[in-house]
């Protein structure tokens, strides 16, 4: 078995924010060569997470809408007497900081609609995404 491994940094602008990474995440698993396998696509933050949902203007407003709703800012998180970010700890939490994938024939499986995306729970911040292709 191969292992390939890789990051890029990605800058957000908003506190919450969903940003796109598909296209760097699919040409990651072109430049590791593995034909099939799998892909951990990782935010090694405590206050970020990764999701795959369809890349909708009006979904996409929704999806941060909600993590609002679910963490909102200054609900009296005990967290927050020492970093004003408990509720970006929460989503990340409640999200996760990974996804995996399946690769098939050197491609990225994942269905019609799903976009890989970094949600920011705490910016604006330069964050990174590692991608680690296992396989043959």
């Amino acid at each position: 078995m191969k292992v390939w491994f890789s990051d890029f940094s990605i800058s957000t602008r908003n506190r919450f924010e969903l940003v796109d990474i598909t296209r760097r995440v699919e040409e990651a698993v072109s430049a590791s060569k593995i034909r099939d396998g799998l892909c951990l696509v990782y935010a090694p933050h405590a206050t970020a997470a990764i999701i795959a949902n369809e890349h909708e203007a009006g979904l996409l407003n929704d999806i941060l809408a909600k993590l609002r709703g679910l963490f909102p800012e200054g609900a009296g998180y005990l967290h927050d007497r020492i970093d004003d970010n408990a509720h970006a700890h929460l989503a990340s939490a409640f999200l996760a900081s990974s996804r995996t994938f399946s690769v098939s024939w050197g491609r990225l499986v994942r269905g019609t609609w799903q976009n890989i995306m970094l949600v920011e729970a705490d910016g604006p911040r330069t964050r990174r995404i590692v991608v680690e292709v296992l396989g043959e």
